[in-house]
């Protein structure tokens, strides 16, 4: 798989520090929870779908590992730099066994098949 990425060569040199910046610390705590955990479910406070997301899984009785970036408008800037990191533009963001499997409707469709176990 393949993304493309805007060459750095073309951004000018005044905002270069401003690009993507400031965040590692953010995606290194998903990173280390992706780590430590089974599931691990990336969200956002009043966002339906990571509520449907986390009840999936109490559902399942299976135990996950929450991590929780804002609202809709606080702490925007760390979600984004989330979504860039991996690609993938909406929340929640599922880890399980250390692989992204996506969002809810992509949980709901791998614990109907019985691919995720505790």
């Amino acid at each position: 798989m393949t993304r493309k990425i805007f060459n750095v060569d073309n951004i000018h040199p005044a905002i270069a520090q401003q690009i993507g910046g400031g965040f590692e610390q953010t995606i290194a705590e998903v990173e280390a929870a992706v780590e430590q955990h089974k599931i691990v479910v990336v969200g956002m406070a009043g966002n339906p779908y990571c509520k449907g997301a986390k009840k999936l899984l109490d559902q399942a009785g299976l135990s996950y590992h929450y991590l929780e970036y804002g609202s809709y408008f606080k702490q925007w800037r760390k979600r984004s730099a989330l979504k860039m990191w991996l690609g993938w533009q909406s929340l929640p963001m599922v880890f399980v066994d250390q692989q992204f499997v996506g969002g809810k409707e992509d949980l709901e469709a791998l614990l109907a098949s019985g691919a995720v176990k505790a």
